[in-house]
């Protein structure tokens, strides 16, 4: 039973909203379970996604959940589907790897284990497992707004910790990806047909953080304890949907025209850069921006996201 399939059994419960995905991939699963890998590109739709080596990786969006139905599956590397444990599956981060999902809604924090693919609708950027909502405060509404960060590498499934420094910025930036370099690079510039002064920027490009949202405090270990962090968070959040960001002003209006006449265009400074991102919102309910990003897809955004902001 695919992705698919399952959320049309689910809708007929009182969870309907904790399944978002509407496809998976198939995945060649290694021999031997939990091997670290990568991936290749792979299509869903009209969209490529890149798995690749992000050790800076912090974006904010929505997230899911997916729990029991899944149970004594393979995941993407592997392992065995387990709705009590702290995993998640996210589309392009490798696995397995620590992550750190903080609730924006009521300031819970915890870290999970990536270790399976998806979402594969555009409007999510995490699934985690039942067990992981639960302890985030979002089972019951089945989604919430979420800032992921990378940590590092995870361990093994046996327990050995990942070779050759793992975890570490170095081993991680030295790492080689997968996915061909400038294919990753490109992507998002794919709309802009012709213009070759446009920023490389990947196709996740995150959100600018609330101000207003602090880090959790440093974790000595970096792995799914289960324990749970309370950090402050905004009063108010808003949803956007975001189709790209630029380097040049003039690339992002050409965009921007080209697509939406709707479109908005606002900056951020990121690495001492202006970076102008083409956006539509804000919008308060998670139904009206998910609306939106389904707009804008048809008209052509394919790198087209939901992000979180103030």
């Amino acid at each position: 039973m695919n992705r698919s399939q399952t959320c049309a059994v689910i809708a007929l419960g009182a969870l309907v909203a904790g399944c978002a995905s509407s496809e998976r991939p198939s995945v060649s699963v290694p021999p031997n379970a939990g091997v670290y890998k990568i991936g290749n590109p792979y299509q869903i739709g009209d969209t490529w996604y890149y798995p690749r080596e992000q050790p800076d990786y912090d974006e904010t969006g929505i997230a899911s959940w997916y729990g029991p139905t899944f149970y004594g599956h393979p995941t993407s590397d592997g392992e065995v589907f387990d709705a009590n444990a702290l995993t998640a599956a996210h589309r392009t981060l490798p696995m397995p790897v620590n992550v750190r999902v903080t609730n924006l809604e009521n300031g819970k924090s915890l870290i999970v284990r990536v270790n399976d693919r998806g979402p594969f609708a555009k409007s999510r950027i995490i699934d985690v497992s039942e067990r992981a909502a639960k302890l985030l405060g979002f089972y019951g509404a089945g989604t919430a707004r979420v800032r992921v960060q990378f940590l590092a590498r995870a361990d093994l499934p046996d327990g050995a910790p990942q070779p050759f420094g793992a975890g570490t910025p170095e081993a991680v930036t030295n790492a080689l990806p997968a996915a061909p370099t400038p294919s990753v690079d490109t992507a998002p510039l794919g709309a802009v047909v012709g213009v070759a002064e446009a920023a490389p920027l990947p196709a996740e490009v995150p959100a600018p953080l609330p101000p207003a949202v602090s880090s959790p405090p440093p974790d000595a270990t970096g792995l799914p304890t289960g324990q749970v962090s309370e950090v402050p968070v905004p009063p108010v959040t808003h949803l956007y949907v975001q189709v790209g960001a630029f380097s040049s002003y003039q690339n992002a209006a050409r965009l921007a025209a080209r697509i939406d006449p709707e479109l908005k265009i606002s900056t951020i400074q990121r690495n001492g850069q202006t970076l102008y991102r083409v956006r539509l919102g804000p919008f308060n309910a998670t139904g009206d921006a998910d609306a939106a990003l389904a707009k804008i897809s048809g008209l052509g955004g394919n790198d087209a996201h939901i992000v979180v902001d103030q």
